[in-house]
């Protein structure tokens, strides 16, 4: 090790290694700390929990059929009913919670203005849930 002295001395050359004493004593102490900490960091008390599932329960929306023929009649879930009729069953579903789904099945040969009435009536009584069911083409 090299010590300095406070003497000058005519042909001295400046100090060049480095004192690792500080060094070393800094590290013993921190590894001394983190020997005695560490055991204190991975000590628990064991408890038995109850075990409850958190798993929300999940309610399906109704689906409403809602056909159309080709003359215009309208039929709610099978039933015929007059357009002011589904308009007040549409405003009643709209309500609900959740809101049921509107299916709607159509005659090929039914007025588009029929069509966009009951689209209309749905969408001013909150049913914002709307389908189209049709038929596969047979091949």
């Amino acid at each position: 090790m090299a010590f300095g002295s406070f003497g000058h001395k005519p042909n001295s050359t400046p100090m060049t290694e480095i004192n690792m004493v500080p060094l070393i004593d800094v590290m013993l102490v921190l590894l001394v700390i983190f020997i005695i900490t560490a055991p204190l960091l991975t000590n628990s008390v064991k408890i038995n929990l109850p075990q409850a599932s958190s798993a929300p329960t999940q309610t399906e929306p109704r689906k409403i059929d809602f056909a159309i023929n080709d003359q215009g009649q309208i039929f709610w879930d099978g039933e015929p009913v007059t357009m002011d009729q589904a308009t007040a069953r549409l405003v009643e579903a709209g309500q609900q919670t959740p809101t049921p789904e509107l299916h709607v099945r159509a005659d090929r040969d039914t007025r588009y203005q029929v069509l966009a009435e009951v689209m209309a009536a749905a969408s001013r009584a909150g049913v914002s849930k709307l389908g189209f069911v049709s038929e596969p083409v047979a091949r």
